[in-house]
């Protein structure tokens, strides 16, 4: 199915010759083909008498060849994959196998992405950026305070970079784009976070995606906004280069050294918002954030902190809150 894919995801029409010759089957099953391609991926093929067959709506493929000319190997190791049930997933198993990091996890597809607080990540086949990348901390907590963070600072830089100059925070890991999401950040560890662990980084962007429909918060995506196809290639190396800067300097300097400029490009800086922590809602005025990430509150006009995985953020004009 990939050496179809690979073929079509030009967007241009393609005989029923050249794909038959492609993969080595009859004309005759080349119509099997292109109906077992839509059932399995999700995408949308016409078909035109006397043309061929073409993509709906172009792809743009990750390949191992063009991300090693890219120079992705020089910032670190990669693994690609058709289809997982996470990134994340995968990350860890591999690190039970033995592979040391820092490498980095790619995949076309997710079965079953995660999000924060449990939430599916909606992963449609070869449209966004699913990735996970295992960095091991040896300096402790203090090498993990505000890592999250500082990941969400790097992927917003990487974005702007590729011409989305209005992408913004919003604490603790979502990257936003006139108030809707395109991206977001899931740290999961394994070890211990007082001494050496592993830190697996999730990282989710919409690329290419132009309409999903299990998405329950308003979203929109790098080619919505931009209007035109990305190149996910150029994206994984450019949020590579961006992660490893960012990550490096971090674990020199923590995160104070980019609380300035985290709380810069902080969306709802000086929002009224409600905080949910469970069942406890709590509405107060944003801050700001501290040197270790926690989130500042004036609630009643004390000044409050609070920080954890397990806190929502909404803005008090927003019904979902």
């Amino acid at each position: 199915m990939l050496t179809l894919l690979k073929l079509l995801q030009d967007g241009r029409f393609h005989s029923g010759q050249e794909i038959g010759d492609a993969l080595c089957i009859s004309r005759s099953a080349v119509w099997k083909q292109m109906r077992r391609l839509e059932a399995e991926f999700g995408v949308r093929l016409s078909r035109v008498r006397g043309r061929g067959y073409k993509l709906t709506n172009p792809l743009a493929l990750l390949a191992d060849l063009t991300l090693h000319e890219r120079g992705l190997p020089d910032i670190w190791p990669f693994y690609i994959y058709e289809s997982l049930d996470s990134t994340n997933a995968e990350a860890a198993r591999l690190l039970t196998a033995g592979v040391e990091p820092p490498f980095l996890v790619l995949a076309e597809r997710q079965t079953a992405g995660r999000g924060r607080r449990g939430r599916v990540w909606q992963s449609p086949f070869g449209v966004n950026v699913y990735l996970s990348l295992v960095i091991r901390v040896q300096k402790g907590a203090r090498q993990l305070e505000g890592l999250s963070l500082v990941v969400g600072l790097a992927v917003m830089q990487a974005l702007r970079a590729s011409g989305l100059g209005e992408a913004g925070l919003k604490w603790p890991n979502d990257i936003l784009v006139q108030g809707k999401k395109i991206a977001g950040v899931l740290l999961e560890l394994t070890g211990d976070p007082a001494d050496v662990c592993d830190v697996v980084v999730g990282v989710g962007v919409n690329v290419n995606m132009e309409s999903e429909s299990g998405i329950e918060q308003p979203w929109t995506s790098m080619r919505l906004e931009l209007q035109h196809l990305i190149d996910r290639n150029d994206l994984v190396c450019a949020l590579s280069r961006h992660l490893h800067g960012y990550l490096a300097r971090h674990a020199e300097l923590g995160f104070a050294a980019f609380q300035d400029e985290w709380e810069s490009s902080h969306l709802w800086q000086g929002r009224e918002v409600v905080l949910i922590a469970g069942t406890q809602r709590i509405e107060g005025l944003v801050l700001g954030v501290d040197h270790v990430g926690a989130l500042r509150l004036s609630v009643n006009g004390v000044e409050q902190r609070y920080s954890g995985g397990e806190i929502s953020l909404r803005l008090c004009d927003d019904h979902r809150a």
